[in-house]
């Protein structure tokens, strides 16, 4: 696989990356901060995204890196708002303790878990999610993938434990080894979460597969996305690929690479507008031992 090269002074561990948050009035809270973050912006600039994106997989990487390179963080916080104005603050309140809730339900997570969100964005469900789970689990890494460089050096300046880097859902094993070159990123994870991504995927079943392969044994993962609906408009203005999900389709996909599948509606949630509604459903699956 060809790599760009690594960058000079990267954060080679998930520790380090963190550490410039832990201690705000310290010098590692503030100069650091700004070398880590403008370090990490030269390594955004300076991926060849096509190059990357060709690796892993994608079936146009010149298309696909030619879309997120026009990405802006505003076109992100546009995005941002318009899942918040279709669920509401309580119907985004209630996703995140819907996650927050079975990454610290039984089976518990070690100690020191690594969490992984993919599709991330600009961490718009991340963040909340990492604060609620930090304060029952200190000693929690999160990381956050996504393609889109905009919406990860987003997420990198938000002060939280969350390490960000770019990569497809639908190759997530090559995306780490990619990443491995700039940041330490974990080979395999305790617990993986997606939030309404996988509706932006042209190949969702590989997403599955794709988690199954970097989860560890009796490991976790929660897909939380739209059941059907009729909200055409969110193609334009989202760039949705699935206008939501079957249940039993999601459960086709998801029964082909985890022994326990478990999928249901999750209560309280719904996006209304003009008429119309589209309910929000939860994908359990776990790893085999």
């Amino acid at each position: 696989m060809r790599r760009s090269p690594p960058l000079g002074g990267g954060f080679k561990s998930h520790s380090q990356y963190c550490a410039m948050y832990n201690n705000p009035g310290s010098t590692i809270g503030s100069f650091e901060q700004i070398a880590m973050l403008t370090d990490f912006k030269k390594h955004l600039d300076q991926l060849q995204l096509e190059s990357v994106f060709r690796d892993l997989g994608v079936s146009d990487p010149t298309a696909l890196a030619r879309t997120v390179k026009h990405f802006t963080t505003k076109e992100g916080e546009k995005r941002d708002k318009i899942v918040l104005d279709y669920f509401g603050k309580g119907g985004i309140e209630r996703i995140v303790d819907v996650v927050t809730e079975f990454l610290l339900e039984p089976p518990k997570l070690p100690e020191n878990p690594k969490i992984l969100d993919v599709g991330a964005g600009s961490g718009f469900f991340t963040v909340k999610v990492a604060k609620k789970v930090l304060l029952k689990c200190p000693k929690a890494d999160f990381y956050a993938l996504d393609l889109t460089p905009a919406m990860l050096l987003s997420l990198a300046k938000k002060k939280i434990q969350i390490a960000p880097f770019i990569g497809i859902a639908e190759n997530i094993k090559g995306s780490i080894e990619h990443a491995r070159s700039y940041c330490d990123i974990p080979l395999s994870f305790d617990a993986v979460f997606s939030t309404l991504m996988l509706h932006h995927s042209t190949e969702p079943e590989r997403v599955f597969e794709s988690i199954q392969k970097v989860l560890k044994a009796n490991g976790k993962a929660m897909i939380v996305d739209m059941m059907e609906h009729s909200f055409k408009e969110f193609k334009a203005q989202m760039g949705d690929v699935h206008l939501g999900f079957k249940l039993e389709s999601v459960y086709e996909m998801a029964q082909k690479h985890f022994p326990a599948v478990q999928i249901e509606k999750i209560s309280g949630i719904c996006c209304e507008c003009l008429g119309r509604s589209a309910e929000i459903f939860a994908a359990v699956v776990r790893n085999r031992a």
